[in-house]
């Protein structure tokens, strides 16, 4: 692991940039003590799911049309008809 001071890191921030883009981890030095890191992202999986893997596999059961309760269920939790 590279390590290097804030001035350094000010200095030169593209090149250190490129060694983490590269994989390798950058330490951040204040007075020569470590205090931070710089490591690379993890690569991003690629999403699997294929469009249209799901149909088929929902039932609809009743009338999408009709309300879901009876009305006078409704009224009681205070809607109106």
């Amino acid at each position: 692991m590279t390590a290097a001071n804030i001035v350094e890191i000010k200095n030169h921030f593209s090149h250190y940039l490129d060694m983490v883009v590269k994989g390798e981890p950058v330490q951040i030095c204040k007075r020569n003590v470590a205090s931070a890191q710089i490591v690379p992202l993890e690569e991003k999986k690629k999403n699997r799911t294929r469009l249209g893997c799901g149909s088929g596999t929902v039932a609809v059961v009743g009338d999408l049309t009709e309300p879901a309760m009876d009305s006078g269920d409704w009224n009681m939790l205070g809607g109106t008809p």
